[in-house]
């Protein structure tokens, strides 16, 4: 479990931590509403936005929104200043270009060349990497001019993300749906590690470049076991299953194939997954227990991602536990609860089972330990502790909250090993940290 890290694993974590300067294009499609979750999550993450839409864009949703949550003006036109030559010097200024949503007007104006607005000459003058989030009706995006321009658009090296299929606008349903906000902002920061040149950069983003992974499994859970009370009422946490889904994503990035047992987790977060992930599903920790351990049997390495119930009720109620009306009141008056007790008992320490007695030889273990610091000590205290008593080759400790770790914000980890010594950090959107994590993993079944 002491296996040397690679220096390149620790030049990832810095590149990771470095705000970076990016545009957010908005051109004009009914989904530009969702612009503002795609800037937000990228302020979250601590890089700088700058907002440039179409004037289509603008008849779906105001500049006033977009520079709200962005923190600067919104520029739309090659002649609001032409002195300035403003499109010079935000494609200048520009590390990273991200357009969402992208219309089919936009993909085919960027793939002519055309420079007719502030978005596309921003874009022709840009040398920083472009990603393209596509948004339409299913009908435009399978039109052969829209797939052909998609496909010379990605040889130039852009990144087009594939569109997300589902309830499209009206009554119609099918593919072209703007994909996920974190998906997008995930997709697009990978980009800045891709070469800027456009073959070696196509390579990438289709997925064909080194593959550290080839061949091997890796199981991932995901996702907050939940534990019956009454056939109505369950003990749970407000874990997401956002993390240990961008972890399979990560994995099948650098070849591997994926179980995730996952546990209560989105459909749209599970339909999101590559081909290449197998969905296994476990509600309760016990089923967890078993769900992990089976399909571990032949896996190279076991991420325990998931949010597992430290306790369940010892005994389950046959049917819903009702609110009681104290003795003597009138039954037509409001009821008052009165106190319930409810027998809790712990339930099996998975992470802790796997490393004294993994499911095969030689499996590399990691563990999450989602914290908050007390009177006792801070996360990283509690976490160093926790990574001691587990054992496992790496634990990745997170303070959690109400607006931290879980669901669809950034995270911050501090990666440890089975000594408590800090190994890495990262810090920024699922997919970053997914990343990391799994760059840290595959050193470590190299080393096997």
């Amino acid at each position: 479990m002491d296996e040397p890290y690679t220096a390149a694993s620790q030049r990832a974590v810095t590149a990771l931590e470095r705000p970076r300067r990016v545009v957010v294009g908005v051109a004009g499609s009914i989904a530009a509403y969702k612009a503002p979750f795609v800037v937000r999550l990228l302020r979250q993450a601590g890089h700088e936005v700058k907002v440039v839409a179409t004037e289509s864009a603008l008849r779906f949703i105001g500049a006033p929104a977009l520079a709200a949550v962005s923190g600067r003006t919104v520029s739309t036109g090659v002649f609001d200043d032409p002195a300035a030559v403003e499109h010079v010097a935000v494609a200048e200024w520009a590390e990273l270009v991200v357009v969402a949503p992208a219309s089919a007007d936009l993909l085919a104006r960027v793939r002519a060349g055309r420079a007719d607005d502030m978005l596309t000459a921003t874009i022709l003058t840009c040398q920083a990497p472009i990603v393209l989030a596509p948004a339409m009706h299913t009908q435009m995006w399978v039109n052969p001019a829209t797939q052909e321009n998609v496909a010379v658009l990605r040889e130039r090296g852009l990144t087009v993300i594939e569109p997300d299929s589902g309830r499209l606008t009206g009554k119609d349903s099918g593919v072209g749906r703007m994909p996920d906000p974190e998906l997008i902002v995930s997709q697009a920061l990978a980009a800045l590690t891709q070469p800027a040149a456009g073959g070696a950069a196509a390579q990438d983003a289709s997925g064909e470049g080194d593959k550290r992974l080839e061949g091997r499994h890796l199981v991932i859970s995901a996702g907050g076991t939940r534990e019956p009370i009454d056939p109505v009422r369950y003990l749970g946490n407000r874990s997401s299953g956002r993390q240990g889904c961008a972890l399979a994503s990560a994995a099948v990035e650098q070849g591997a194939r994926v179980t995730l047992v996952q546990a209560h987790v989105a459909c749209d977060l599970l339909n999101a997954l590559p081909a290449e992930v197998t969905v296994v599903a476990a509600g309760t920790a016990s089923d967890m227990l078993r769900a992990v351990r089976e399909s571990a049997r032949n896996a190279d390495a076991v991420i325990m991602a998931a949010a597992v119930a430290d306790y369940r009720p010892v005994t389950v109620a046959a049917s819903k536990l009702k609110k009681q009306v104290p003795a003597g009141s009138d039954h037509l008056s409001e009821p008052v609860m009165s106190i319930m007790s409810i027998e809790l008992t712990t339930n099996p320490d998975i992470l802790a089972g796997l490393v004294s007695d993994p499911p095969r030889p030689g499996q590399i273990v990691v563990g999450f330990a989602a914290e908050t610091g007390d009177e006792n000590g801070d996360v990283l205290f509690h976490g160093r502790a926790k990574a001691r008593r587990k054992g496992a080759h790496l634990l990745a400790v997170n303070a959690v909250g109400e607006e931290l770790g879980f669901g669809d914000v950034p995270n911050a980890v501090v990666v440890l090993d089975a000594h408590g010594t800090e190994v890495a950090r990262g810090q920024g959107s699922k997919m970053e940290v997914a990343r990391l994590l799994i760059s840290l993993t595959a050193d470590l079944v190299d080393a096997t």
